[in-house]
């Protein structure tokens, strides 16, 4: 299994945090975030080699930070050529960069970047691995004001997904998309099906809103009391999620 963080987002709500650093190097807990992602993603005990895509921007802080950090595992580091928000490739245009550059032929798990979420991943794999299709990481959001902001899913008794929908004005649950989730090897095709239909290549949920109409995919709730995730879009969500996490070290 491959694993795929994109980060090259630019993260303008978080200004001035982000104007000169990255959001996935944010510290959290005097950490950045994302070695909380590759510490669960090597816990999983199942990946061989993790892809990090970045921008043209923020390259050169990515491969600053893999200077000093220690991975059992190979990290590379990739450059998706964009400069700002009006030439992004978007999170699926960068997925399949790397998926085409590198020559993927594999299962992937793919984890946005600015996740932020203390639970294992063991489970959700034992379910990908059950049905040999795509599962959704889903967390509960629990009102509607937070599910309109969220890709967000239904599912039925058997965790197959229902109905998705990217920022619903009218929220058929809130269960939220985690930004984690796992594809099956012949995945990788539909992507660039999907990009070649014309389809957006940017909220990986609307990828996902194309696929749940063509094939079975499953939804994974992490739903135990003990359980947190952070969608860490805003200022306020940065500082309630430092203060959770300080409060664990």
């Amino acid at each position: 299994m491959k694993a795929i963080i994109p980060a090259a987002g630019y993260a303008t709500r978080l200004y001035p945090l982000t104007q000169d650093k990255p959001k996935p190097l944010l510290p959290v807990a005097g950490k950045p975030m994302i070695e909380y992602i590759i510490e669960k993603i090597l816990e999983l005990g199942v990946v061989d080699h993790i892809y990090i895509v970045t921008n043209a921007r923020f390259y050169k802080n990515f491969v600053s930070w893999q200077e000093s950090f220690s991975c059992s595992i190979p990290i590379k580091i990739i450059n998706d050529g964009t400069t700002s928000n009006e030439d992004r490739l978007g999170a699926i245009g960068d997925k399949v960069l790397v998926m085409k550059q590198e020559k993927i032929d594999d299962e992937i798990l793919d984890i946005s970047g600015d996740n932020l979420f203390n639970y294992s991943l063991k489970e959700m794999y034992a379910l990908f691995k059950e049905f040999n299709a795509e599962v959704i990481g889903l967390f509960d959001v629990k009102t509607n004001e937070q599910a309109k902001k969220l890709g967000i899913c239904a599912i039925n008794d058997k965790k197959v997904i229902t109905q998705f929908v990217e920022k619903p004005e009218n929220p058929p649950s809130t269960l939220a998309s985690t930004g984690i989730y796992m594809y099956p090897r012949e995945t990788v095709s539909l992507f660039n099906k999907y990009l070649e239909e014309g389809n957006k290549p940017d909220a990986p949920g609307f990828f996902l809103e194309w696929l749940y109409k063509r094939k079975t995919i499953y939804g994974y709730p992490f739903n135990k009391p003990e359980e947190q995730w952070y969608d860490i879009g805003s200022i306020d969500q940065y500082e309630e999620a430092n203060r959770v996490f300080a409060q664990k070290e």
